[in-house]
């Protein structure tokens, strides 16, 4: 199964580039099984859908140690019809038959409960996109539930949800969300914020 994000970072700092490239050596223990691709806009990560939130978690909580304003904006998809397959993509781990909604929701908040903290407090907020046939609402509600449960659900909003806490548990939420709803080898995809350090949280 192919999946992977488009990551872009930004600091607000005058020493921007120093900010962004330190963190991109965040990185570098996944370069084994990942595909990463840096230019001017953005980072690719194509690889395992298991570690892509950890590897943007590492990358972001490098990014906010330097304690300036920090927001990372991602694009994360799963099962897209229009990529290709590779070798270093592969399917979720027993994925092959869809458990029912309550005991995903279930192991999605016993994994974020066991989610290691980094001591980095984050806001972000997400949007969940299972696309093709089949139910799509069912599936979005049951995201919402596990949500609600995480214990790190801040509210609703227009169009998103978002959430605030540690940046291991949030960002182990987001990869639950992504790993445990939607057709198992449907295509699934995320739109994706995070924010650290704001001057104006709320």
């Amino acid at each position: 199964m192919f999946s992977g994000a488009q990551i872009s970072l930004y600091p607000m700092t005058d020493d921007f580039v120093r900010v962004i490239l330190d963190a991109i050596g965040a990185l570098d223990p996944y370069r084994p099984a990942f595909r990463i691709e840096t230019d001017d806009i953005s980072t690719l990560l194509v690889g395992p859908p298991e570690q892509l939130f950890p590897a943007m978690c590492d990358l972001f909580v490098a990014a906010a140690s330097r304690k300036v304003h920090c927001v990372l904006a991602a694009t994360v998809s799963r099962g897209c019809p229009g990529e290709p397959d590779d070798p270093i993509c592969t399917p979720i781990a027993g994925s092959t038959h869809q458990p029912p909604l309550q005991e995903r929701i279930a192991a999605a908040v016993a994994h974020v409960a066991s989610a290691p903290k980094t001591g980095q407090i984050v806001a972000a907020q997400f949007s969940l996109y299972p696309l093709g046939s089949g139910h799509h609402m069912d599936e979005i509600y049951g995201c919402i539930d596990f949500l609600k449960q995480s214990g790190v659900f801040d509210r609703s909003k227009n169009f998103c949800t978002k959430l605030r806490g540690d940046a291991g548990q949030v960002f182990a939420t987001l990869s639950e969300a992504f790993l445990r709803f939607g057709a198992p080898e449907g295509h699934v995809a995320l739109d994706v914020k995070v924010s650290a350090n704001s001057p104006t949280a709320a």
